[in-house]
């Protein structure tokens, strides 16, 4: 079997908030982890507009408190 990852940007969508963007990576991260994804990735990028995922900490605790078994991480872009 072949170790799937997904990564996530945390996008905002066109006329979403914060709010719905990081409500959507916790539903995929959950998907990902009940279809037995073995890591979660989080995309690190500052000052873009569009992306709510800048404070790749605070994206991972919420991800870890949201799931019970996938591998979490992130990478960034400077």
């Amino acid at each position: 079997m072949i170790p799937l990852s997904v990564l996530d940007l945390v996008p905002v969508r066109e006329g979403g908030t914060l709010a719905e963007a990081f409500a959507a990576t916790l539903s995929l991260a959950r998907a990902a982890e009940a279809h037995g994804y073995s890591r979660f990735w989080v995309a690190e990028h500052h000052a873009m507009e569009g992306i709510a995922g800048g404070a790749a900490a605070v994206t991972l605790a919420a991800v870890g408190a949201a799931t019970r078994r996938i591998r979490i991480g992130s990478g960034g872009i400077m």
